[in-house]
């Protein structure tokens, strides 16, 4: 069995649950809740699962959307902080099982550039999870570049993780079952990484690094036309350095979290580069056994199953 670092592996901090309800909406009534006692464990049933699936270490992050659901700036800076002092206690007592992505008060640019800091430099994390946008706030908005700043100065990826938008559209009205992960979490996260590359995020920041789940939610397939419409947009003053799939190309890394099918995973590697995918399990929102006999079983040379599973993710977290 291939070793393997697994990416999106989520963890509940004591205190946080009611953030975690308000997706609720998006979830089975029959089915939401059922995963809290996986959350709250760091112990044998988090690392039999490991094991089970060759996972040499897992990179944890809460499962969101944390303080960035929280109205009161000064709560949502002291509970990122809180959050990641209980995470790097988990960090320091598994022996090297546990790596991290900080949560970040991202309604406040400044401190969340120092609280990613702290991660870095005190904590032995490895970068953030955003939970997507916090109070309506993308970070393509110039007040979050002293974040992006920062990240770039450290090396940190940052990885965007789906959330509800902060309103509902209307091409969901009338079918809640497309509002969640079957499918407005894969286009408000799309869309979010797409502001960061046609807002030049990536020309201000060239050293910036993303990192996408669920196979780059849809992205990889669309390069090509992103490069031919672009072009043709009504782009007003905007002006890119380079094709909108260097960017992809440059920037931004994509994990299989949540995603165990050969198609698209081919698509990643091939439009891509096999450098650019990780892999993931979305622990314990996928059964990691699935995701591990599946990335064993794919149509993968060998070389490209050993950086997949392990070899990317040591270069590019340092784990």
């Amino acid at each position: 069995m291939t070793q393997k670092i697994a990416l999106e592996e989520h963890f509940m901090f004591p205190g946080f649950e009611p953030y975690f309800g308000k997706t609720a909406i998006n979830i089975s009534p029959e089915l939401f809740g059922k995963a809290a006692e996986a959350l709250a464990d760091f112990g044998d049933r988090r690392l039999e699962a490991m094991d089970a699936a060759g996972v040499r270490v897992a990179v944890l992050s809460l499962a969101g959307p944390g303080v960035q659901a929280e109205p009161d700036i000064a709560k949502a800076v002291a509970g990122a902080m809180a959050c990641n002092d209980f995470h790097a206690e988990k960090i320091a007592a598994s022996g090297g099982r546990y790596g991290g992505l900080a949560h970040l008060p991202v309604q406040d640019p400044e401190e969340a550039a120092d609280e990613l800091e702290r991660c870095i430099r005190d904590l032995g994390m490895q970068g953030a999870m955003v939970n997507g946008a916090t109070g309506g706030l993308y970070l393509d908005d110039d007040r979050v570049s002293p974040l992006w700043e920062r990240a770039a100065d450290l090396g940190a990826p940052i990885y965007i993780h789906p959330n509800n938008p902060a309103d509902v559209p209307y091409m969901y009205h009338g079918h809640p079952e497309l509002f969640g992960p079957v499918w407005s979490w894969t286009v408000e996260t799309g869309n979010h990484a797409l502001r960061l590359i046609f807002g030049g995020v990536f020309d201000r920041f060239p050293r910036a690094r993303l990192i996408l789940g669920h196979m780059g939610e849809t992205l990889p397939y669309q390069l090509w036309r992103f490069d031919s419409r672009w072009e043709i947009s009504n782009r007003g003053e905007k002006r890119l350095e380079m094709k909108p799939s260097d960017y992809f190309k440059r920037n931004v890394w994509v994990t299989t979290a949540g995603v165990c099918s050969d198609e698209p995973l081919r698509c990643a590697v091939d439009a891509l580069g096999v450098d650019r995918v990780l892999f993931s399990m979305d622990y314990p929102f996928e059964r990691p056994q699935e995701a591990a006999d599946w990335i064993e079983a794919a149509p993968l040379s060998d070389a490209e199953r050993q950086a997949i599973c392990h070899d990317n993710a040591a270069d590019l977290l340092g784990v």
